[in-house]
């Protein structure tokens, strides 16, 4: 029985040469495998998804470290930076921009790059990518390995950086309706803008320990131009980790303002309770007297008697408000 033979045109979603004279060219299926094999530069994005993308892998990358291979299709991936040699696996994550998802559902995307050859792989979208192979097919994009990873990384970065940007600003929204009282929809955004924070910094924190690893021991290929460029990523993804952290006590603060609030007109309403009854507890007791039915309650043949105890019960209230204002309990 013959073996499936995997439909390279489903598994391999673009791929381009980068340098030399044909940079951006398109490559075939067929052409993908040899140019990855030589001296030039090539770039192949595959479908992670695909059930034929292991055994094309497998079939077309053998000659790399099995270390590698395992990187690329391991199922479970964590943001991370290892050199093996004088190329690096690289596994970094972006904002999901898919239509209908969570944004802070953050795709992965994963890289093996040397000088040679780059292998990237995604099991969903990623915008980043799809801009670079953009860029390719109009004869512009990156021309060398180094350059690829920077733009790579400048991208994910930057829509991290415009996504949190928008978290922050629907924080400082939500801290003036706080403090306007706003209504009860304020505690729904307020456990959304927690949950965002809490997610995106699990995601976060071990990629910005990947882009510091990039930091120490780089391969040859990353000059001081192109560390200089990572560096200025990595120091905006510091500053995302950390208003992240700064968010969730922020939104502590401000769930403690709402209970707070909650409490005190809770505390309001106790206490305009607690006046009521103070008021009508005597005059409850006065009505419930005059009303049993016995004989010898006074005024009972009396046609004006009913006015007289309505005059009474006002006086009676009048002079239990005089004394809690006197006590100053109003």
């Amino acid at each position: 029985m013959n073996e499936l033979v995997p439909r390279t045109d489903d598994v391999i979603q673009s791929a381009f040469v980068l340098a030399g004279n044909r940079h951006s060219q398109t490559l075939s299926a067929a052409e993908v495998s040899e140019v990855l094999r030589s001296d030039e530069l090539g770039w192949v994005h595959l479908r992670a998804q695909h059930p034929d993308t292991p055994a094309w892998i497998v079939e077309n990358l053998s000659y790399l470290d099995p270390t590698i291979i395992d990187a690329l299709v391991a199922e479970e991936t964590r943001p991370r930076v290892t050199r093996v040699g004088d190329g690096l696996i690289v596994i970094l994550r972006g904002i999901n921009t898919i239509e209908g998802q969570d944004p802070e559902d953050m795709v992965s995307v994963r890289l093996w790059i040397d000088p040679y050859r780059i292998v990237s792989l995604a099991r969903r979208k990623v915008r980043a990518i799809e801009e670079i192979a953009t860029e390719l097919d109009h004869g512009r994009g990156p021309c060398d390995c180094a350059e690829f990873l920077v733009t790579l990384v400048e991208r994910l970065t930057q829509r991290i950086e415009r996504h949190w940007n928008g978290i922050d600003d629907l924080a400082d929204d939500l801290e003036e309706a706080v403090l306007d009282e706003a209504g009860p929809e304020v505690r729904a955004t307020l456990v959304d803008l927690r949950r965002q924070a809490i997610i995106l910094r699990r995601y976060l924190q071990p990629q910005r320990d990947a882009l510091r690893a990039l930091q120490t021991g780089q391969p040859a290929w990353l000059e001081s131009d192109d560390q200089r460029h990572l560096a200025e990523e990595l120091d905006a993804l510091e500053r995302v980790v950390e208003d992240a952290d700064a968010m969730r006590e922020r939104m502590a603060l401000v769930r403690d303002e709402l209970n707070g609030q909650a409490s005190e007109r809770l505390n309001r309403n106790m206490y305009l309770l607690s006046i009521l009854s103070a008021v009508f507890l005597p005059l409850g007791f006065l009505t419930g007297l005059f009303g049993i039915n016995v004989a010898g309650l006074p005024g009972t043949g009396e046609p004006l008697a009913f006015w007289f105890f309505v005059g009474a019960l006002v006086i009676v209230a009048a002079l239990q408000l005089a004394v809690l204002r006197r006590m100053r309990w109003i």
